[in-house]
Parts: C-alpha cells; structure tokens; sequence
C-alpha cells in the first residue's frame, strides 16, 4: 500500500476523496480543482528557479541520490524522492526542495530543511500538516528527526518557518487511518462536506448521496449532529422530516432566537412549503440599496461592488470595477458617492462577506460624515440570513442565496457559475485583460443583486401573508404555531409504538392483578372499602360532665384528715361516630386537690381515668384520616372542623396529633417491616421528597398484603445491604443498580423495560433495529402474560416459557447493532440475564414491580399535599400513618375504621370484621370509655 503527498492531502480533506484518489477512480474533473493543480505546479515551478538562483551551481543538486548525503557538498536539492518504509504501508513524498545547513561544529550532525511551495497568500492547517509529512518522510530516510521545515508560500514570496516536530504524532495518526482506509476494499461511508465545491469528484459524490437521501445534503448539519441522528436510525433526510414536533416556546426564551431545527427543514424539503417559525418582522426603513461584492478572500482585496437601488422596473444598477489592489479605494469612494444621492438608504446584504467587507473599508479608508446617513447605512446594514436563519425555512437543501432564489423562481444567464468560478476568471482576466471575461463577472454579480432583491420582496410578502389570513390552508407556507403540539405524557394513558405493549400493559394495573391475578395466586381478604357519607348536627356546648368522686384519706399517711384546697378541670374535644354519622363530643372533666393535715402532702385525684390529652381518640381519628387518607392540609383540616363541629384546631395542634398517631401506630409499622424482611416476596422502590427545601429520599418495601415506607437523606443503598442482610426471598425492583449489592435472588421490573423500550421508540421512530428488538421482547413477554392471565402466578405452568426465554437470549447474542440505542439495549439484557425472568421458576412472585409503584402514587399524592414543607420529624410521622393506610388498603379495611377501634395489628382487624366497629374508643393510656 503507498501513500503520497497527494493521498494524503485528499485525507484532509475528504475520506472519500482519499480513497477515491488512491484507487484511480476516474473524475469528472472541474474548472477549480484544474485551476488550483496547475497554480501549484506553476508557483512550484517558478518559485524553484527562484530559489535556485541565489545559490551557485556547485552548490545546488536536482534529485541527488540518498545514499550519499553524509558526504554531500551543495546545500539546495530540488525534487527528491523519498521513500520511507511503515509497519502497515510505504510512504512516498518528493520534496519540492531540501535545504542542507553544514555542521556549526564538531559532533554536531548537518541539518537538513525540508521546504514546501503554496501558491496561496494565507496558509491553513493543512498546509503545514503535509510540510511535516515531508519532514516525517525524510526523518524515517535519514534515520535522524528533521524538526524545522519551511513553506514559502504568496506573491510577495513570504516565508514562514515552522516547527515539524511538534506535528509528528499527528502525522503519524492520519497515516494510520489512511493505511486502515485503504486496505479496506469498499469505499467509506459518502459524507458531503464544505470541500465539496472546491472537489473534482464533486458531481459523483452528489449523486450518489441524492440517491441514498443523505443526512449530509443538509448543509447546516455538522458531523456531530448527523452521527447523533445516526445512532437514533435516522440516516435519510426523509425520516429526519418526521421527526419534527412542535413545543411551545417557555416565557423565559422569549426574548432569544429560536435554535435552528434540521427536522424542520426536512419536513419543508419533503412537503415543499415554506415553513415559518414565530413572527419574525423585516423592517426596511428607506430606500433599499442591494450589495453585492466579488473579491479575492486570498488577497482581501475586493474587485468588484454590485449596487442595485430600488425596487421593480425603476430599480438602478451600479457595477464598480477595481483592476488592482490600488483602485480598490477609488470603488470605495465611488459607493459612497453613489449612497450619498439616496434619500435615507438602507443597506441589505446576505451572508457575512458583505459584512466583513465594510468594517474593513471602513478601517482602510476612513468613515464618512458623522451623523450622515451614509454612515448610518453603512453601520447597520441588514443581512437577510439573520431574518431567515431559524425562522423561515425554505424547501431548499441549504440556505445559499442561490438555491433560495432559483426555488422562488430566479435564473441566472450562466447557470454553472459559481463564487469559485469567479476565482478563477478574476484571475485568467489579470493575465489577459479580456473584456468578455470582464463583462462575464459584471453580469454575475448583476444577477446576484437582483437574485437578492426578489428574495427580499418575496420574504416581506410571505410575512404579510401569515400575519393576515390563516397559514393552515395556504398552499405556500406553514406556520409551526398552527401545527399540532405532541406532549410526552407523564401520567396517564401511554400510547405504545408496539401494540404488544399496549395488551401487556393492561394486565399490570394494580387493580387488575388485586382482582384477578393474586386471587388465582393465594387466598386474599375481599373487604369493600368504599365510605359512605355521613350527615352532621350541632350540640350544645358540653355533652357530658364527669366529676370524680372525693378522696377519704391521704396517699402517704394514710389519714383522713385531709381538705380541699382547689376544684380542678379538664375539657376533652372529641368526635362521636354513629351508625349514620358523626357528631361532636364534648365531656367536661371535673376533680379536686387535697391537703393532708397530718404531713402536709398535696395531692389531686387525678387517678390512670384522668384523661392524658385534650383531644379525644375519635377526633384524633378524624384528623389523622384526613390528612392521610384524603391529603387534605393542616390549614384545610383546621377549617373543616371549624365550619362542621364549631371547633378549632391550630396548625401546631393538629401536627401534635399527627405526631401523637405516629407514636402509637410506630411499634406496628417496625413489627410489619420486620413481617416484610422475613417473608418471601418483597417489592422496593424509591422517590424524591422535599424537606424544607432539602431533598432527600422516601423508600417503599411492601408484598401483597402490607406496605412499609421509609426515609433516607441520600439515595445511597447502603442501608439496604444492612436491612436485607439476612433476606433470602424475591426481591421485586427495578434497575436502579443500588439493588444489585442485595445478596438474593431478584426479578426486575418488566413494565419498567417496556417503558424504557416505548419511550427511546418514541425519540427514534426509525430505528428498525430497536423496534425488532422491543417486537421479539413483546412477543415473548405477551405469552407468559397470557399464561398468567389464565394460571396466575405459578411456576409450574410458568416453567414451560423458560425454553422461550433461552431461545430469545441466543438470537440476541448472535445479533450485532450498527446503532447505539439498540447496542445499549442488548448489553442491558445481558447484563440482567439472571433477573428478568426469576418469576418463571417461583410461585407468586410478580414480573412487575407494579405493587410498590401504586404504594409511591399514594405517596406522590401525599407530597404533593405536603408541598415540601414538612420537617424530618413531621416527614417520618407522615410516612408512619401513610403505611398504615395503605396496608389497611391491601387488607380491605376502612383507615377510620381501624383508627377508631384502637387495635394496632391491621391483620387482626381485617380477620375480625364482625368485632372491630364494637371496639371501645381510647383517651390515651386509661383506655376508658368516654
């Protein structure tokens, strides 16, 4: 395999030039490649005998031999060949010429400088790059490193030295993938880029990409942004038009510019209607003056300055013609004088050339009048493409002035000149002089002007007309506003691309499986927990006064010499339920204080039946149902009993109660999370929770039949490995990978990955791969479903589908992704092999994690309720009474119901329907009746 000069220049360039190059694809050719070839064998021509004549001819060598270098005399060699020999290719370069500089003195080596001829005024990287090459070459002949190199390069013969050394390791990279380029047989993947015009394979490679409907043909897409739409399977500018989807704008990006969307320019190629993003405006204030400038970007001198003045038949065009570089300010001049005979000019352009073009004029030349209105003009021109970039997109591959104006119906006399081609014949006519050449520019830059006025006037009609009448039923535009919004759902109905998914997805609802699944699973309690409404009635001020009966004698003597000294009281508010409601209930305590008369003792008779709190064990049911069961806030609870019973209950109140029920109902939720540890099955998940401002962690551990929460300040899993040490059952999750340090066997949730599945299906609707991957999960999943469905959740009718799911996981392994979505997706599988399927080969143990799910809506719900303003102790009481709710859900039993009868083991309750509403109510510790 050889690699040259010009292979490797091809590489800098294109790829594809690379290999086209080096297989001698035959070319189509072009004026510029052919113009640019002979300016460089020319300069390299002349620039040698330059060179050559400032040494004397002993001293100078053309293509001497390279096996006598050390005992060389002449200090410049002209076209050497070197030939240099890699580990996977052979390098070949001629050096235009070789600079010999003698030893400086004893033991030190002779230096040699390698010196490289551009034509062109400005280097580029490239350049540079292909010198150390030359150097590269020469250090692996020589044996030596070559570390200086030169680049003589422009009219005025300029030269630069530059340091090769620094570029070997680059040098030496590009070889390599050159090397693993070439040895491959096919060609690389065709990919236009910004050399495509300046090519000589431009039209093959063009055509080629039409036919494929290359990404690449949109020429504002970096390589970034295509290879980002190539891993989601979009590789055609077709599928990338149905990937638009229309947002509305937040308040706070109002003020910016929308970002510029390749999908929406898509979908106006494929539907050939301009579509039109926000209301942008085109304001001309004045006389619109169209500029047009021609030059020599390599020189920075402008030649030529087209003026079109006006609009419609009595527009005036202006061409000002420089020959030299010297002339270029008298064209200057004249564009001012002609700016100056306009009433208040306004300056349109497009493209930043026209841009750069005045502030350098400006610098050269000097600014006009202050406070003129050419000065004005000139200092805020409008340049169309802020106007169309982002905000009107035409049907047109790219947003060139050109391709614009040919779509809206422009022509140009000769359709194949292009900017390059301007190059060229700018410079044949310094040669020659040629009046037909002259006149070619003029014309050109003429049409360009009025290719800029019709787009001008086509764009402000376009923006008169979305704003007057209705873009939906226009045949020309579309206003992105008008079309309809998709908004991803984050509760509710999911709308699946894989109608599989759908079917399955009925199946896991928590209802469904309570109903149908579990109870072919197990025995399970069928309690109704619907409440009915209950109507109220107000009572008088105190229901009940209880006085205690006097003391007799003292508790420390023993005599009966004691008085009274004081009457003391206490009022218990309390809620009183009937069959048919509830009313409220007030008892008035009454009782003394003693004196002993022989030892002096004071005493009351407040006996264990003198109530502890003020607040009844019915009211404290009451509210606690409220603030959990229905999430109703301390304000709102305070306000309800309030406007029903005429009582009030300050926030600071009704939060002691919520900590009071905690308290008595904490001993219960430890019993079952100890219950859930030691059972078989356990579902676990976790959600965020707000602490005045602090996030931190809620964790769900629940089964079938009980649902324990708990509160962490990170989402580290350490305590799990503490908590579940001595775990031996299935635990249920999902794949958050703070689970997998659990020591037990685990089933992952299925509902997860099919989420996961539709959602990425959702971003990348053409990526076939991933959608023949989530067909065969589906398909596979949708018959142990269907098992399910009919047998419910045991092994030995689940135990058949293992054969499937072994079937499933070969296929997978023998397939080889080309995008990085559907890689990701088989690396997952494997990944989890072990835990996907775990509920085949046990009884009872569900393929989803659905359990816990349904357990965080309920505290999803509850937070929001809360509104993140609970502190930890009120967070931990929250979670406390929340457990117990939602257990008494999974039992079947009424939450009020189990609060009023003051039985702390929800199973109790549940198994003794008949017994739990005679249960007495508690005031605390006496449990005594009221």
């Amino acid at each position: 395999m050889k690699i040259t000069p010009d292979v490797f220049e091809a590489y800098l360039k294109c790829p594809t030039k690379c290999w086209l190059q080096a297989t001698n694809e035959p070319s189509a050719g072009g004026t510029y490649p052919k113009w640019v070839k002979a300016q460089n064998d020319s300069y390299r021509v002349s620039e040698t005998r330059r060179l050559v004549a400032e040494f004397p001819d002993n001293e100078v060598a053309l293509s001497p031999d390279m096996k006598n270098f050390k005992a060389a005399k002449w200090r410049l060699a002209s076209s050497l060949a070197v030939h240099a020999q890699m580990d996977s290719c052979t390098l070949e370069s001629e050096l235009h010429a070789l600079k010999r500089v003698p030893a400086e003195g004893w033991g030190k080596p002779t230096r040699f400088v390698p010196i490289r001829f551009v034509f062109t005024n400005k280097l580029s990287k490239d350049d540079k790059l292909l010198l150390a090459l030359d150097a590269f070459a020469l250090s692996k002949s020589l044996g030596r490193e070559v570390s200086i190199g030169r680049i003589v390069h422009g009219d005025d013969h300029t030269t630069l030295k530059v340091k090769t050394s620094a570029m070997t390791s680059e040098v030496r990279k590009r070889l390599e993938r050159i090397a693993t380029l070439l040895s491959n047989p096919a060609p690389p993947d065709l990919v236009l880029n910004p050399h495509c015009p300046e090519c000589e394979f431009q039209a093959r490679c063009r055509q080629k990409a039409e036919e494929k409907d290359d990404l690449s043909l949109l020429s504002n897409m970096s390589a970034k942004e295509r290879k980002k739409f190539h891993t989601n399977g979009i590789f055609t500018v077709t599928q990338l038009s149905y990937t638009f989807r229309a947002r509305r704008r937040p308040k706070r990006l109002a003020g910016k510019r929308e970002k510029y969307h390749h999908s929406l320019k898509a979908r106006a190629i494929r539907e050939q209607k301009i579509h039109i993003v926000g209301s942008p405006e085109l304001k001309i204030e004045g006389t619109p003056v169209y500029l047009d400038v021609e030059g020599l970007p390599d020189r920075d001198f402008y030649y030529l300055i087209g003026v079109l003045i006006g609009n419609g038949e009595s527009a005036v065009q202006h061409s000002l013609w420089a020959d030299t570089i010297k002339e270029e300010g008298k064209i200057w001049m004249q564009f001012l004088g002609i700016l100056e005979t306009v009433e208040n000019p306004h300056l349109i352009h497009y493209g930043s050339y026209e841009t750069i073009f005045l502030k350098e004029m400006l610098r050269r030349y000097g600014t006009p009048t202050q406070d003129s209105a050419v000065l004005a003009a000139i200092n805020k021109p409008l340049n169309l493409v802020s106007i169309i970039f982002a905000q009107l997109y035409f049907p047109v591959l790219s947003n060139r002035l050109k391709e614009i104006a040919r779509w809206l119906g422009a022509e140009w006399s000769d359709n194949t000149c292009s900017g390059l081609d301007c190059v060229v014949q700018r410079c044949d006519w310094q040669e020659d002089r040629s009046a037909l050449i002259q006149n070619k520019l003029v014309i050109y830059n003429a049409e360009d002007c009025l290719a800029l006025q019709l787009v001008v006037e086509e764009v402000t009609a376009l923006l008169c007309e979305s704003r007057d009448s209705s873009p939906q039923g226009s045949d020309k535009i579309v206003k992105t506003d008008s079309l309809k919004r998709e908004l991803p759902h984050h509760l509710g109905t999911i709308t699946f691309v894989v109608p599989t998914f759908e079917q399955i997805n009925k199946t896991a609802y928590w209802d469904y499986q309570r109903e149908k699944i579990q109870a072919r699973s197990a025995k399970f309690p069928t309690f109704s927990s619907e409440n009915k409404r209950r109507k109220v009635s107000k009572i008088r001020q105190f229901n009940k006064t209880i006085e205690f009966p006097s003391i007799t004698s003292c508790p420390t003597c023993a005599s009966s010499k004691i008085f009274k000294t004081a009457k003391i009281k206490k009022t218990v508010r309390d809620l009183k339920f009937g069959r048919t409601g509830v009313k409220r209930w007030i008892v008035n305590y009454i009782g003394h204080r003693y004196r002993c008369s022989v030892c002096g003792t004071t005493f009351s008779d407040r006996s264990p039946e003198w109530p502890q709190h003020s607040e009844g064990a019915g009211l404290l049911a009451y509210v606690v149902y409220q603030l959990i069961e229905l999430r109703i806030s301390n304000r709102v609870v305070d306000r309800s009993l309030s406007d029903l019973f005429g009582m009030r209950l300050p926030r600071t109140v009704v939060n002691r109660l919520k900590s009071r029920a905690a308290k008595i109902y904490s001993e219960t939720c430890d019993t079952m999370l100890v219950k859930l540890v030691g059972g078989n099955v356990l579902h676990v998940d976790e959600t965020p929770i707000s602490l005045e401002g602090v996030q931190e962690y809620a964790w769900v551990f629940c089964n079938a039949n009980q649902i324990v929460f708990w509160r962490t300040e990170t989402r580290e899993g350490d305590f799990l490995k503490e908590l579940l040490e001595d775990y031996r059952g299935i635990l249920v999750s999902d794949f958050y990978p703070a689970y997998d340090a659990i020591r037990c066997p685990q089933q992952k949730c299925l509902v997860h990955l099919m989420r996961d599945f539709n959602n990425d299906l959702l971003k990348e609707a053409f990526n076939d791969e991933l959608k023949a991957l989530a067909q065969e999960f589906g398909d596979l999943l949708k018959q142990i479903v269907e098992t399910i469905d009919r047998f419910g959740l045991r092994a030995r009718y689940l135990r058949k589908h293992g054969q499937g799911v072994a079937r499933f996981f070969r296929r997978l392994s023998s397939q080889v992704y080309r995008t990085e979505t559907a890689a990701r997706y088989q690396r997952r599988f494997e990944k989890n092999r072990q835990t996907l399927f775990t509920f085949l080969e046990h009884d009872g143990v569900s393929w989803n994690n659905n359990t816990a799910e349904h357990a965080i809506k309920a505290l999803a719900a509850l937070r929001r309720a809360i509104g993140g303003k609970s502190t930890e102790g009120g967070t931990d009481d929250y979670l406390i009474l929340l457990s117990i709710c939602e257990t008494c859900k999974c039992c079947g039993v009424r939450f009020l119901d189990f609060l009023r009868s003051g039985e702390k083991d929800v199973h109790a309750f549940a198994e003794n329907p008949r017994g739990r509403m005679r249960r007495p109510l508690v005031l605390g510790r006496g449990r005594k009746p009221v």
